[in-house]
């Protein structure tokens, strides 16, 4: 973390800082809303302790529904200018890693303080939204207000009783009409979705893993598979973020975006296509891209995930941008909306905190509190110490899978190329899902590519797993 700019320990005057905060902030403002008795509920990880949203839904007439969708209000507590906010601001997000996780915020704010925690009144930001019978956007409005989380949830049981394979938890029924408030959510959430690909939005599934520890000793890789339940919470989320975006913009207000541009290797991914059997356009086109994505799934579900990593790599990383009102916006490719911002995670990501401060402002009638140079700055940093702590993630990651592979030197596995730079190629082995440099290997090697390797040394401390092509030879 330290050779990547990045701060692993807070300082004497934030921890100064935050021995002075005893509670969670009272109401700020007379307009603050008294939410509390909606049946808000958290789904996440079952280990997520730094919640920082909450959601409810409400059935209106005329097959209309209201979504409302409350972030943990973290600008109240971390003041602009502050020691705390300091350590935010250069870190910009949390660093999760297999050995530590290293949060943007104190765990006394983060997970506590500044959470929407289980059983607890909470200031939040709410983002309202009411949709159509057929899922599109009537009309959306941000404000400020008191919340109770009454059910704290985790993905795997909900998607598993969404999905009809598991009865209802029981944490569900303790609510009284939360499971029907929790099905009409899901609803709303698949009406989105499905209006966001048939907008070229991509269908997308990738191999995330996580390391399964026994006490202290590392014994295996867990795969992080999609469900339903993570899915009703994404798209809500990037529902709640486009209101967000709007909403600045409404108001006149500069904002931070979350763009993926045009992808630079539409080439090599109609290269991938014909592979397969399709033909895409020559110009980049997000409709064809969903078509194709779709049919290989249908195709080929057990290499899907493979075919994915390798178009997120082709279609390039995310970045934040500063948006002024009435400038052109690049847009985010991959999820085919024009307006997103970040807003929904300001426990753990610093874009969010900058979002919030400028919601609060526009919402009391204040000026900004950020000028546009600092902004434009803000975003470039953002996106630099985002793509440093993933890097960070990433090392330690491999020396968690080094540590794995370490006893299995000379062993041959199947094997995709998922990426080149100037420092070599890189491949990801089918099973175990760990990535590794090649170290030799056939010529005109390009993204998507299969072969066998063998792998041929670890380094755990450094996390470097080293492969050669299976058929050549080590000297």
């Amino acid at each position: 973390m330290l050779a990547r700019g990045l701060a692993p320990e807070f300082s004497p005057a934030a921890m100064v800082e935050l021995a002075a905060i005893r509670a969670p902030a009272a109401s700020p403002v007379a307009s603050a809303r008294d939410l509390r008795r909606l049946v808000w509920c958290s789904i996440d990880n079952d280990d997520s302790r730094d919640l920082d949203q909450l959601s409810v839904a409400e059935a209106l007439p005329n097959g209309t529904t209201k979504i409302l969708v409350a972030i943990a209000d973290v600008a109240v507590l971390v003041q602009q200018g502050s020691a705390l906010d300091d350590h935010a601001r250069q870190n910009t997000t949390s660093v999760y890693t297999a050995a530590q996780i290293f949060p943007m915020l104190p765990e006394k704010l983060s997970t506590d303080l500044t959470s929407l925690n289980f059983d607890a009144d909470r200031l939040a930001i709410v983002i309202e939204m009411i949709f159509l019978a057929d899922g599109t956007l009537a009309t959306s409005d941000i404000y400020p207000a008191t919340v109770h989380n009454h059910a704290k949830l985790a993905y795997d049981n909900v998607a598993a009783w969404l999905e009809g394979t598991a009865p209802v938890p029981s944490a569900i029924n303790a609510i009284e009409g939360l499971a029907d408030n929790i099905r009409l959510q899901h609803r709303i959430a698949c009406q989105l979705a499905e209006l966001r690909h048939q907008r070229g939005a991509l269908s997308l599934e990738t191999l995330q893993t996580h390391p399964v520890f026994a006490g202290a000793v590392l014994t295996g890789l867990a795969m992080d598979a999609p469900n339903s339940a993570k899915r009703l919470i994404e798209d809500l989320m990037v529902a709640a973020n486009g209101v967000t975006a709007r909403y600045l913009a409404a108001k006149h207000f500069p904002s931070i975006r979350r763009v993926v541009r045009v992808p630079k290797y539409w080439n090599r991914i109609v290269t991938l296509a014909a592979e397969r059997g399709t033909t895409l356009p020559n110009d980049p086109d997000s409709k064809a891209l969903e078509t194709f994505l779709l049919k290989a799934k249908t195709a080929d579900p057990v290499g899907f995930p493979d075919l994915s990593l390798c178009v997120i790599k082709l279609l390039g990383a995310g970045e934040y941008v500063l948006e002024v009102p009435g400038a052109p916006v690049a847009g985010h490719f991959g999820l085919a909306v024009k307006d997103y911002s970040h807003s929904t995670a300001p426990n753990r990501r610093f874009p969010d905190v900058i979002t919030q401060r400028l919601l609060k402002a526009a919402m009391t009638g204040r000026a900004a509190p950020y000028s546009n140079e600092e902004l434009t700055l803000l975003a470039k940093h953002c996106t630099e110490q985002e793509d440093a702590a993933k890097k960070v993630e990433r090392q330690v990651g491999k020396s968690a899978a080094a540590l794995l592979l370490g006893s299995s030197i000379g062993q041959e596995f199947n094997a995709i190329v998922t990426g080149m730079t100037d420092r070599g190629t890189w491949v990801r082995l089918s099973q175990p899902p760990v990535e590794g440099k090649l170290d030799s290997g056939p010529a005109r090697l390009q993204v998507g590519d299969r072969l066998r390797v063998k792998l041929v040394s670890t380094d755990v401390e450094r996390g470097f797993i080293d492969f050669i092509s299976a058929a050549a030879r080590t000297t």
